[in-house]
């Protein structure tokens, strides 16, 4: 391998981190409004919509992202391995993200066609962006301790993404619609493809990719994938993955319907007018009228913020306990927070919006450390095998995030069928009720209490993240 200063500056880190704020665009809005747009925008039914997300992304995760990979750690270029594909992907994918948000006048069956085929080109081109994006981070610095802080730089990236989509977005929605949602959201998502093609450009420009394979490196994809299946962390990876975001696709998505739904709107305008006025009196009023909307937003806004508090310990944790335990700790905790949800009442809009921060910030110190966790795979996998493979083991895990995402979002509008429930209804039933909340607490904790059972048997701790950083270090140098 060869290697350069594996120091990185600030611009770098920043411009790297605009293009998980361009794909976040995408993605949250995925996790957040998909099933709703489907099922009380755009029409379908929940077990269409259940069978077409469920369907597609399961495609996406076990056929497109292997094949990205695989293509992407082959791909040699003056540019690199990875940074060719962010540019060159940056322009189709802002457009297929406008395309599957929009509701062309077709019949039903037309309208399902039309959903099928722009989700699976949503999905193809995110998994051509959004992979070698993330490979980027395994190979623009081989030290440890500045990619935890790439990983924070990123994710604060990515809170800021989420802040606008799952704050504001449903009440700019509304607005920019005149009250038709189906307009609403199309404009809305004309000007993000827009901003999100400009950021991975930036990306594009702003960074180097430093570790380089040695020229004699070889291996058949099949080679690769063996490695993969002997490669334990990268199982457990997998797995985690998948867990993760299944419980953020499914509350994610079942949020929008709790607000409509279950929690009592008297209660909520009157939680929220104190803070309305707060944020009035100094310019703030893009919450609007509809308390609804408003309540939404906020609650979203709350466990945002905190998010991003957790976010700025999580380096500090991570490099003073070790990835695997900070991690394994306080995704246990955010999901005790997660489960709560169940007891409340509809009127308990307080110990809501407690919780929700809570889940929060607790939930916020894993998230960078998620994918630095992969990216410490690859090396892993460099270190035993003396082979690098950065894409496919990136692949790999984006494979348990659309996996999880597909999963996540299916259950959250089969549940929905399951329990009765009916779009558009000015008022559901005790069943459909009851799924709603079991989609907003239980089912969700499930996967994350899992997921933090698994890490006991996830071999790479501190002392090993010491032992591998110096011992590639000592290859690379030795190379060069």
């Amino acid at each position: 391998m060869t290697s350069q200063s594996q120091k990185l500056s600030v611009r770098e880190k920043i411009g790297y981190s605009l293009g998980d704020l361009a794909a976040n665009l995408v993605f949250q809005t995925l996790i957040t409004y998909l099933a709703f747009f489907y099922t009380d925008i755009y029409g379908l039914s929940p077990k269409d919509s259940s069978a077409i997300m469920l369907t597609v992304g399961l495609i996406a995760a076990f056929v497109f992202n292997p094949l990205i990979g695989a293509l992407a750690d082959r791909t040699y270029s003056k540019w690199g391995k990875f940074r060719p594909w962010v540019l060159f992907t940056a322009i189709p994918l802002g457009a297929v993200a406008l395309f599957a948000f929009t509701t062309p006048d077709f019949s039903y069956k037309g309208k399902v066609i039309y959903a099928i085929v722009t989700y699976t080109l949503l999905l193809l081109l995110y998994a051509a962006n959004n992979l070698p994006y993330s490979a980027l981070s395994g190979v623009i610095t081989g030290d440890m301790g500045e990619r935890n802080s790439l990983s924070s730089y990123r994710f604060v990236a990515v809170m800021f993404a989420q802040f606008f989509v799952q704050v504001f977005m449903l009440g700019i929605i509304k607005s920019a619609g005149g009250g038709d949602m189906a307009l609403g959201i199309e404009k809305v998502m004309t000007v993000l493809a827009i901003v999100g093609t400009l950021m991975l450009i930036i990306t594009f420009l702003t960074t180097k990719e430093r570790i380089v394979p040695a020229p004699e490196q070889k291996s058949s994809v099949m080679e690769d994938l063996g490695d993969l299946v002997k490669n334990r962390p990268w199982v457990i990876m997998l797995t985690l993955t998948t867990l993760v975001f299944i419980t953020l696709a499914m509350k994610g998505g079942a949020y929008v319907y709790y607000f409509e739904n279950f929690v009592d709107k008297e209660s909520l305008a009157t939680f929220i007018a104190p803070i309305l006025d707060s944020l009035s009196s100094i310019g703030l009023n893009q919450f609007g009228e509809d308390p609804i909307s408003a309540g939404f937003g906020l609650f979203n806004a709350g466990g945002i913020i905190f998010m991003i508090v957790g976010i700025t310990l999580s380096k500090g944790l991570a490099d003073k306990y070790g990835k695997r335990d900070v991690f394994g700790t306080f995704l246990f905790v955010s999901a005790v927070f997660v489960a709560l949800f169940y007891v409340f009442k509809p009127d308990s809009v307080g110990l809501m919006f407690l919780s929700q921060i809570c889940h929060g910030f607790f939930y916020g110190i894993t998230i960078p450390i998620l994918w630095a966790m992969i990216a410490d795979v690859a090396d892993y996998s460099d270190w035993k095998n003396n082979r690098r493979a950065t894409a496919i083991i990136f692949s790999a895990m984006m494979v348990g995030l659309k996996a999880g995402l597909s999963i996540g979002g299916a259950i959250t509008t089969w549940v929905l069928g399951v329990f009765n429930y009916v779009a558009k209804a000015p008022e559901q039933a005790d069943a459909a009720i009851e799924g709603i909340k079991l989609l907003v607490s239980i089912f969700p904790a499930i996967p994350f209490f899992v997921g933090a059972g698994l890490l006991f048997f996830y071999e790479i701790n501190k002392k090993m993240e010491v032992e591998i950083e110096t011992e590639l270090s000592k290859r690379r140098t030795s190379a060069t």
